[in-house]
């Protein structure tokens, strides 16, 4: 029994990390596209970083395989949901814009 209630408070962990990161996401990719005026701006912006985590991945120990090796994906799940977030941001600037909305 208890060991399904630790599975489950994961699960419910993983969720709630996923939601929170794909707000978070969502949020600054909305203000900076408001800011910047650039549709697609935050998703360079998570790929740079990506690139530059995989880079610094690179200089670790081991070969980059083998870092990439050692997550699971329970890891990688709440990464997409950040990328998932700045993709919505940049769909929802580029409707509300199609839609006459003016920011600043």
């Amino acid at each position: 029994m208890c060991a399904k209630r630790k599975g489950l408070s994961g699960l419910l962990q993983l969720i709630i990390v996923t939601m929170l990161l794909f707000v978070l996401f969502f949020g600054l990719g909305f203000i900076l596209n408001m800011l910047m005026k650039t549709t697609w701006f935050p998703i360079y912006g998570y790929i740079v970083l990506v690139i530059g985590l995989v880079i610094y991945w690179e200089w670790g120990t081991g070969s980059l395989g083998a870092n990439l090796a050692e997550y699971s994906i329970v890891d990688y799940i709440p990464a997409i949901g950040g990328l998932a977030g700045a993709i919505v941001s940049g769909s929802t600037i580029k409707s509300l814009r199609q839609k006459g909305y003016k920011m600043f």
